[in-house]
């Protein structure tokens, strides 16, 4: 089940959900206007930005479900008089949803999933399996890829998990805009994934993970075989982010970070991604 149709199941579900939506931003604010959350008696789908600010508006919320109201607008300070210090300004309006609206919603969160960016992981060893753990729970598609089922078998991550003969193939057919990250078993495959994914000339991301030397290595390869390939886009190591430590859940998340940096930065390859994962991140 992916999120799409977990939020259709929260929208479905016995009993009434009010939307809030930030219709107006003044200030500095921990979200931007058109942030959106659900509120159910029971649950909650989103967030606003949490803090004192979202305690007021949930509460908020829950009585007007509770008196059978069908909308309200709120104007609060974030200031002093929350107990909060962003210092700015929302309106927040609050509507209970019609079957109509909840059939929008679930549209809109559909669309939002299928336009998210991809992310391939290629390889399903440690490090891979514990990338899949962090990127399931964050804004885009993520793909992990070996040639052995059994390594496979061993994510348990919420992920598309592909067995793939050639991933080279997978690599040319990704979206553009896509983050590849190359930890596979063999050196050999690394340096042709690596050099497939530098040759697509369009990706956000491409990371190799190794040391400078094996960085080294793959420019040495690349002369070689790669005739006029840079290798200047590539990040390798990756996830450095100035930890010494190897545990592959540390350098999973340092590598989630860097490559969710890169999908949403200014200089991202595909400019439209920013907006999507932004907007993603709203629901």
């Amino acid at each position: 089940m992916d999120n799409a149709d977990t939020f259709l199941d929260f929208l479905n579900a016995p009993g009434a959900v009010a939307l809030v939506r930030l219709t107006r931003v003044r200030g500095s604010s921990p979200r931007t206007t058109g942030t959106e959350m659900f509120v159910r008696d029971d649950g909650l789908w989103g967030t606003i930005g949490g803090g004192q600010l979202e305690h007021i508006v949930i509460n908020a919320a829950r009585d007007l479900l509770a008196k059978g109201n069908l909308s309200e607008h709120l104007d609060i300070p974030l200031g002093p008089e929350i107990g909060q210090c962003c210092g700015g300004r929302v309106e927040v309006l609050i509507s209970r949803m019609s079957p109509s609206d909840k059939t929008i919603a679930h549209a809109d969160a559909a669309a939002e999933a299928a336009n998210s960016p991809s992310v391939y992981i290629l390889g399903s060893g440690h490090v891979g399996r514990a990338l899949t753990d962090q990127l399931q729970h964050l804004p885009v598609r993520t793909v992990l890829i070996d040639q052995r089922e059994d390594e496979l078998r061993q994510s348990q991550a919420a992920v598309e998990k592909r067995l793939s003969v050639i991933p080279e193939i997978d690599i040319m057919n990704a979206p553009e805009g896509s983050a590849f990250i190359v930890l596979t078993h063999d050196h050999g495959l690394d340096f042709l994934l690596t050099s497939a994914a530098l040759q697509r000339g369009d990706a956000a991301y491409v990371g190799l993970i190794g040391s400078k030397t094996k960085r080294a290595k793959f420019r040495s390869w690349s002369n070689e075989f790669c005739d006029g390939l840079s290798i200047a886009p590539l990040i390798c190591p990756i996830g450095a982010g100035g930890s010494r430590d190897k545990r592959p859940a540390v350098i999973a998340a340092l590598v989630a970070a860097e490559v969710i940096t890169a999908l949403t930065s200014e200089t991202a390859a595909i400019p439209q991604l920013r907006g999507a994962v932004s907007h993603i991140a709203a629901q």
